[in-house]
């Protein structure tokens, strides 16, 4: 089990595929990683060698921001917005979309279930 930025990535997955697993890194920046080092990324994580892996772990700490201090790092963004009370700020407070989009009919993930209106029904 190689554990790269404090996660275990699969081994049996391909080396692109096993990097996703880490907060941060999507498929651009672990194609990117994969070049970097000059891995194929094709191969599988249990065929690498200590040294390829030893090499990625380094290049993430090095290059990226990944796991703990990325979310640390939103959090205190979403915190200084709801410190400076603007619009964004208030829709984080309030958990709606800040981005613009529809609530009306729509945001039920961001909203939660619905909550039912007494005396709604005519």
């Amino acid at each position: 089990m190689a554990r790269i930025a404090g996660v275990n990535i699969p081994t049996q997955k391909r080396v692109l595929i096993s990097l996703q697993y880490i907060h941060g890194i999507g498929q651009c920046l672990a194609r990117e990683i994969c070049e970097k080092v000059s891995i194929p990324p094709e191969r599988r994580v249990n065929e690498l060698s200590d040294a390829e892996i030893l090499q990625i772990r380094e290049t993430i700490d090095r290059d990226y921001l990944v796991e703990g201090d990325l979310r640390r790092e939103t959090g205190t963004n979403v915190k200084r917005l709801k410190d400076l009370g603007c619009y964004r700020g208030l829709r984080h407070r309030r958990s709606l979309p800040s981005r613009g989009q529809r609530t009306h009919t729509n945001a039920r993930t961001r909203k939660g279930p619905a909550k039912a209106i007494a005396g709604k029904k005519k």
